[in-house]
């Protein structure tokens, strides 16, 4: 975070000592578009089921094939995308903007047991990957303030919808024990965003770094029976995307 922090303010600066003064160019057309890079970390927020600390129990084998549980947490997970941008003006203030984007990221969940976490082994913890390939559709409307010279600071906020394309052959694990199953997400699922940004004018085009927050609305586990999903009772998922635009 503070090294976009420190990229922010370091091209804010570099645009505001220039002399030159660029016109508003794109922000006059009705619809104008562009295209987008995108740095992104995810975490998972989990809520446990009431009896979550409890071993698993496989019912094939007649016997706990886990110890009790210690805790469950998300940790964050590194990505990035690219994607276009849609711009449709509203007025001088308001726009409604469309920037769908193909992201790359993996999430990450951490299970952490009294020892042993599994039966006649000698580790305590586990984690499961969530390996993904998205494609993020998100609608918002973007509210900006006046132009000086060539930097105009901006708010934005919407909804997202999000389809996983992950290939099926990467999570199956139908021939595997419980032990050995893989932790998944829906497929689809909705989350509300809001940012904030700049755009920064030149001669030709403008670029607008933005920092954004957004979360999903729906539970994204897919509840299965084995170790790893039974002890939650909803997974959401929160993501902190630092995007460049370029329009």
């Amino acid at each position: 975070m503070k090294r976009i922090t420190f990229l922010l303010l370091l091209t804010l600066y570099s645009t505001l000592a220039a002399a030159q003064k660029w016109g508003g160019g794109v922000d006059e057309e009705p619809v104008h578009f562009g295209f987008n890079f995108q740095y992104i970390t995810s975490e998972y927020k989990v809520m446990k089921k009431a009896g979550w600390r409890d071993a698993y129990f496989d019912k094939t084998l007649n016997d706990n094939v886990t110890d009790s549980l210690n805790a469950i947490y998300g940790r964050s997970s590194p990505g990035f995308g690219i994607g276009f941008v849609v711009n449709y003006r509203l007025g001088s203030m308001f726009d409604v903007r469309m920037t769908p984007s193909l992201v790359f990221n993996d999430r990450l969940l951490n299970y952490v047991y009294k020892e042993p976490a599994v039966v006649n082994t000698s580790f305590s913890s586990i984690q499961q990957r969530v390996q993904t390939t998205v494609v993020d559709i998100p609608l918002g409307v973007k509210l900006k303030s006046d132009k000086i010279g060539n930097f105009r600071a901006y708010v934005l906020g919407g909804l997202k919808y999000s389809l996983d394309i992950t290939p099926g052959k990467k999570t199956n694990d139908d021939d595997k024990a419980p032990i050995n199953k893989l932790l998944k997400n829906q497929r689809s699922y909705l989350s509300y965003e809001a940012g904030i940004g700049f755009d920064i004018y030149f001669e030709y085009f403008k670029m607008s770094p933005e920092l954004k927050l957004s979360q999903s609305l729906n539970d994204v586990l897919k509840h299965e029976d084995h170790p790893y999903a039974t002890p939650i009772d909803r997974l959401m998922l929160r993501n902190v995307t630092f995007s460049l635009y370029f329009e």
